[in-house]
């Protein structure tokens, strides 16, 4: 089972920086940097609330469940 942060797509998408939007959100870039590369542990529906915002998306665009069957072989 994985969670997966579609973080870059949607910096992509809407021709944003990572720096710019950790301004705009007021988080460090170190840690939308934890959260984008899929090391982070947690988020808080504050600094979710902030990305979809400024994104422009829902939680379910910048997340995505993966269970962990789906990616095995027979």
């Amino acid at each position: 089972m994985a969670i997966s942060i579609k973080l870059d797509d949607l910096l992509h998408d809407n021709r944003m920086t990572l720096t710019e939007l950790a301004e705009r959100v007021d988080i460090t870039i170190a840690n939308l940097s934890i959260l984008k590369t899929g090391k982070a542990k947690a988020i808080r529906f504050s600094t979710l609330e902030a990305i979809c915002k400024e994104l422009q998306c829902q939680p379910g665009d910048l997340l995505t469940f993966e269970d962990a069957k789906d990616n095995e072989t027979p």
